[in-house]
């Protein structure tokens, strides 16, 4: 299937809300959609109902949040920084920081283009301690965003948290359907290796102030 005919300038969409830089959108003939890949650090918000969004998680999590009545939804894929053994020690609380901004960042760009917080569905994912580590850093990550949305009064309609290998997310925001894959140990190396990359861009990248939510 090819993709669909680029529209005339005036009919163009205002493009989706992308609040990092590293995501790619390509279009896949097998799905009739465009794949948006959400790496680390990344957030996406669309309104589009065109498009998957794909994300392989190792001890980072992704929340999938929509609202089904604006017809807007998104995707995080954050890591809490700490202790791995590595260089970046951050106390408990400034590690949250980030944890914090991810989450406020999504349900914030979801806000901003016609979502309300009351018809918010969410469903989280990752969290697994693909790392051989006693700090447990996934299960720290999964326990983060169980905590963050509880204190904001978001219940969560789906959760796969946890284990010791990495997983696969397809998120459809325009339905909410997600489609899983549990991944081979031996491609947890790869996994990590980004992971890491990420904990310690995070040294030169601090993140940003409190955000507040509307």
């Amino acid at each position: 299937m090819a993709p669909p005919p680029t529209p005339a300038p005036h009919e163009r969409r205002t493009p989706p809300e992308n609040f990092y830089a590293h995501s790619g959108r390509q279009f896949d003939a097998r799905e009739g959609l465009y794949v948006v890949k959400i790496f680390s650090g990344d957030c996406y918000v669309t309104p589009a109902r065109d498009e998957m969004l794909v994300t392989i998680l190792g001890s980072c999590v992704a929340a999938c949040v929509r609202d089904p009545l604006a017809g807007v939804g998104g995707m995080n894929h954050f890591l809490l920084p700490g202790d791995d053994g590595g260089s970046l020690h951050l106390a408990a609380g400034d590690a949250a920081r980030y944890g914090v901004h991810a989450m406020e960042r999504l349900i914030n760009g979801i806000l901003a283009r016609g979502g309300k917080r009351d018809r918010l569905e969410v469903k989280l994912f990752g969290g697994g301690n693909v790392i051989e580590s006693s700090a447990m850093i996934g299960s720290r990550n999964a326990e983060f965003a169980r905590g963050f949305l509880r204190n904001e009064g978001l219940a969560i309609a789906a959760e796969h948290l946890g284990g010791d290998l990495p997983r696969r997310i397809h998120y459809y925001p325009a339905t909410g359907r997600v489609k899983m894959r549990l991944l081979r140990r031996k491609e947890n190396l790869r996994v990590v290796t980004e992971e890491r990359r990420y904990r310690e861009s995070l040294r030169v990248a601090p993140v940003e102030g409190a955000i507040e939510l509307f």
